[in-house]
């Protein structure tokens, strides 16, 4: 099972904050203090390490709730909504630089207040799918001497360099054809063509590299390989008579 959100409400109104915490509380969320000033919040922060924190702009005391986010994130990459009865444009011009995920107006609903960290969890959820994905899609293919793991749905799989019917450029992609399947590689089509092994492979245009073994029909400007028509470089075709016959 899941743990639940942990929100901490940052509000010098106390009748507000404990509304807004049993609001939160009903809704599933873990409320992990109720405080008053800013100094405090930073305090707590630094223990509890919330998950959102929802910010009271006009908190008394020698931080507003403003400066307290920005001190807050010189340490801390958490998720801020804040909570206004007077949005004025100089408080509203300071909040957007903090990047807070949200703002809810004085007096608001249990709706309203749901809704924006329903909002706020949406954006962390694909803040942090980008980030597994950008780590993934730096790893790069791992190619042996009988098969290739490549990246597919956020995992690395083993491809059989048997099965492999050719492997086409796509700008500083390629794309490989399996049999059955498709695989897109964060490399370019030079570096695929160093890398495979010899015996098996071989470039027969600037787009494309093909498994040897798994031509079907040779024409004049192309071959055939499951049906799909390869165009073949003058340059590189005597390359490829040959190889066919040492095979």
């Amino acid at each position: 099972m899941a743990e639940p959100i942990k929100i901490l409400i940052v509000e010098d109104e106390m009748i507000i904050a404990a509304n807004i915490s049993l609001q939160l509380s009903s809704l599933g969320y873990e409320v992990t203090g109720i405080i008053p000033r800013g100094e405090e919040a930073l305090a707590n922060i630094k223990q509890t390490q919330p998950d959102i924190v929802l910010m009271d702009i006009s908190l008394k005391g020698d931080l507003d709730g403003i400066e307290t986010v920005q001190a807050m994130q010189n340490d801390y990459d958490i998720p801020v909504i804040y909570l206004t009865a007077n949005a004025d444009d100089v408080n509203f011009n300071r909040a957007k630089e903090t990047n807070p995920f949200a703002f809810i107006s004085k007096p608001f609903k249990k709706l309203d207040l749901q809704r924006a960290i329903e909002l706020t969890i949406n954006q962390i959820d694909c803040q942090k799918d980008s980030a597994s994905n950008a780590t993934m899609s730096n790893i790069s293919p791992f190619i042996l001497s009988d098969c290739i793991f490549v990246r597919h749905h956020e995992k690395m799989v083993k491809v059989d360099i048997k099965d492999i019917l050719y492997i086409e450029a796509e700008r500083n992609y390629c794309r490989i054809y399996s049999k059955g399947k498709e695989y897109l590689m964060v490399m370019t089509l030079k570096d695929m063509d160093e890398k495979l092994p010899d015996r098996h492979f071989i470039r027969v245009h600037r787009s494309f590299i093909v498994n040897i073994s798994q031509i079907d029909e040779i024409a004049t400007s192309h071959i055939v390989i499951a049906r799909k028509a390869i165009p073949v470089s003058k340059s590189l075709k005597d390359e490829l008579l040959n190889r066919l016959q040492t095979i």
